[in-house]
């Protein structure tokens, strides 16, 4: 009798131990799961915009360049706005742009002179400084180079640097004149927002207005790859994979995607859209699409 008694004890705590067991690994797990939704809830959801949105200011801050050098050189080479010009109030200068050309020397030179203060321009920026021109041949004329270089040049307070070189390199069986386009600049931003250093080597093809003498009808198909740091100093490259639409009587690119791949972050996939005239573009990372505002 006595040893059934103690058989039944000892199964008696034995169940006692292995249900107070189960208990402990439920609290467990369910601390377990609670710490691991609370790691979930804390990971940050990667929605850092700013190389594309330093990427696409490099972008329109060159080109534009590029449009305001075409537009001097059609211009009266003293203060600039022709009766065209002013008629359809599509030029990026103003009245305060003093213009010259010296083609006396070789290369011939090209001086775009906003002045020393902020002149409000046709498309709503400052600017303020020199841009300077290099060019051994018209812009339209086959195997014709321009370097664009600057003298204390900015817009909306962000200061440009650095040379840009483009190459006619004659027209392609499409029979639209393309050209090569060698970036190597800096923009210093505004407020102390930092560096954007951009290299940038792509083709432009012109694929309107070549046949006119005004400029804002003409339209451009933009190709190839850049690389370099956004103002936080963080590096990225960016490859173009739908050729970008600039009609040049808009601000920015009209249709288009690109991609850039900062360092150590998934790529962020860049739309320009379908056509609109207008400073909206959207940046998908990750499947989240995010709609940013160009500069």
């Amino acid at each position: 009798m006595k040893s059934k008694i103690n058989e039944y004890l000892k199964t008696t705590e034995k169940m006692r131990t292995t249900k107070n067991m189960f208990k402990y690994l439920m609290v467990a797990a369910t601390v377990g799961m609670f710490f691991t939704s609370c790691r979930k809830d804390k990971d940050p959801k990667d929605s850092d915009t700013s190389a594309a949105s330093d990427n696409a200011l490099a972008e329109g801050t060159y080109n534009d360049v590029n449009n305001i050098a075409d537009q001097a050189s059609t211009g009266t080479m003293t203060s600039y706005l022709t009766p065209i010009e002013t008629e359809n109030k599509s030029s990026q200068l103003s009245t305060c742009a003093t213009i010259t050309n010296d083609t006396l020397v070789t290369p011939h030179i090209l001086t775009i002179d906003f002045g020393a203060s902020n002149c409000m321009c046709n498309d709503g920026r400052y600017r303020r400084g020199i841009i300077n021109v290099s060019y051994s041949g018209h812009y339209r004329d086959s195997a014709s180079t321009h370097t664009i270089t600057f003298t204390n040049y900015y817009v909306n307070d962000n200061q440009i640097l650095g040379t840009k070189t483009v190459t006619n390199n004659g027209h392609n069986a499409a029979g639209n004149l393309t050209y090569s386009v060698v970036v190597n600049g800096q923009i210093i931003k505004a407020g102390g927002g930092g560096t954007i250093n951009w290299t940038s080597n792509r083709t432009r093809e012109w694929i309107l207005g070549e046949s006119t003498p005004t400029w804002s009808d003409d339209v451009y198909l933009i190709t190839g790859s850049a690389n370099g740091t956004n103002a936080s100093g963080n590096s990225y490259t960016m490859t173009i994979t739908s050729a970008l639409r600039r009609e040049i009587g808009c601000h920015h690119f009209v249709s288009g995607t690109l991609t850039i791949t900062p360092s150590g972050k998934p790529t962020r996939y860049v739309d320009f859209g379908a056509g609109a005239c207008d400073n909206q573009a959207t940046v998908t990372i990750n499947g989240n699409v995010y709609n940013i505002t160009l500069n």
